[in-house]
């Protein structure tokens, strides 16, 4: 059970940071949310199939999740900060499993949309918290940086995993089971963090909810943006009109901050180069990482004829990479800080993608291998620090919204590679050009990523300056 630190005798402070339960539960909720993002998408087709639905209904099976997920995180990050983020980030965990209840029991593709669409409000409100009880659960600056290493490799596990196991669920006992196995999960990461993560404090900050409409308005019609814009190309009226209401509704959401007297987002925290860097350096990498997947993921089926199964474990040496990489950076950091760590990993990432662009027509598996697990360690490697680098720079009174940004960047990332990836195999000559003009692409955005890190990431650890 959690004891209220103000009760704890001296000893008893450092064994609540020691142990891993925390860590462990607050990591399942956030492995669970983000295993939704890409285990789907496999099963879409045979979902599509076993309900009738029509294309835009499959769309919105998959783009539903992401914009109600990615729009409303801001909002999941301020309702923590003003209601505690156990809290909100309990309710999001029960939202979310109840919803993946309901998406495995639903009988339509309307039902499924409807409950897809509350599983999004539910990592909305699970994602941010889950930031803010680490930085929370273990405020020593050592134990904080691991706790962030482990959070981060599950983003990058979940992610990587998502095909095999979404492609040996469906070849086994079925799609619906792709939802239910957020089931025992969700259960289990309530239950621990109700008895081990200790309550947060509530602070009397009215929500701004004309600000909250207009920024989850502007997220998800990018996100919106840019997801069609990888199907249906980048000049298309739909597209100019989307990107022109982005515009709009951002300009009216920066204004109404500027006047409100409790922002959602203050611009102040903006101004620090440590945030919005943070910020952009999650979004490059993320932009880099998810769209080598998405692209490597297609370029194996449709070039090589691999099977969803053998796809997912084509790519897998790239989730190998991520545990290995988490864990290193979390124990160097401590010797070097974190920018050395972010840049390096950058730069290995970018080389890892410069590589796969100028091999060649017809490579082999085996010499594809190697620029995957450079991706994939180099995107774990620079997320721990990246992760420490926004956070620190933060008031602990606005961590929510803080990781709300930070994750919210990511989102925008991860979304924008899909679609630039989608446009390319869409727009070249053969699969394979659109491959390896993606990948040289997403070397680049490692290399900016590593330059921003560069300018930055503070040369002393940030977690340190902050204890």
């Amino acid at each position: 059970m959690c004891a209220d630190p103000k009760t704890k005798k001296p000893g008893e402070a450092a064994i609540t940071r020691r142990s891993s339960v925390p860590l462990l539960a607050i990591c399942a909720g956030y492995f669970m949310v983000i295993l939704d993002v890409t285990i789907v998408n496999v099963a879409v087709p045979v979902i599509g199939h076993e309900l009738s639905a029509s294309l835009t209904e499959i769309q919105w099976i998959t783009d539903g999740y992401t914009l109600v997920f990615a729009g409303l995180l801001l909002t999941g990050g301020a309702l923590g900060d003003r209601m505690g983020n156990r809290r909100i980030f309990c309710t999001g965990v029960v939202v979310f499993t109840a919803a993946s209840a309901g998406c495995g029991l639903a009988a339509s593709t309307g039902a499924l949309v409807a409950t897809r669409l509350v599983e999004g409000l539910g990592a909305a409100l699970t994602v941010p918290g889950s930031l803010a009880l680490l930085q929370q659960s273990y405020p020593e600056p050592t134990e904080r940086s691991r706790a962030f290493a482990l959070w981060g490799a599950m983003a990058g596990i979940a992610a990587s995993i998502g095909p095999l196991l979404g492609g040996l669920l469906v070849s086994t006992i079925g799609w619906r089971w792709v939802f239910f196995i957020n089931l025992p999960v969700g259960c289990a990461c309530l239950v621990l963090t109700l008895r081990h993560v200790c309550p947060s404090p509530r602070r009397n900050r009215p929500l701004d909810w004309p600000a909250q409409t207009l920024i989850a308005a502007s997220v998800a019609l990018l996100i919106a943006v840019l997801n069609e814009a990888g199907r249906i190309g980048w000049a298309e009226a739909p597209i100019f009109a989307g990107v022109g209401l982005t515009l709009v509704t951002s300009a009216a959401f920066i204004l109404r901050e500027r006047l409100a007297r409790q922002p959602v987002l203050p611009l102040s925290l903006l101004r620090s180069p440590a945030m919005s860097g943070g910020a952009i350096i999650g979004l490059l990498f993320n932009f880099a990482f998810y769209g080598m997947v998405f692209t490597a993921s297609l370029y194996f089926q449709h070039v090589r004829g691999y099977s969803a199964l053998l796809t997912g474990a084509a790519l897998f040496p790239a989730v190998a990479m991520t545990m290995f990489a988490s864990v290193l950076s979390a124990r160097l950091a401590r010797r070097t800080g974190h920018r050395p760590l972010v840049l390096s990993g950058m730069l290995c990432g970018a080389v890892g993608l410069a590589v796969w662009a100028c091999a060649g027509a017809q490579p082999s598996y085996w010499t594809l291998v190697a620029p995957m697990m450079a991706a994939g360690f180099g995107t774990s490697f620079a997320l721990t620090g990246s992760t420490v680098t926004v956070m620190s720079a933060t008031p602990d009174s606005h961590s929510g919204t803080a990781s709300a940004v930070f994750n919210t960047a990511r989102q925008v990332g991860s979304a924008a590679g899909v679609a630039v990836g989608g446009s390319l195999l869409a727009s070249a000559t053969d699969y394979v050009t659109g491959v390896r003009t993606s990948m040289a692409i997403g070397a680049a955005a490692f290399a900016i990523a590593a330059a921003l890190a560069a300018l930055c990431v503070p040369k002393k650890d940030a977690s340190r300056a902050a204890a």
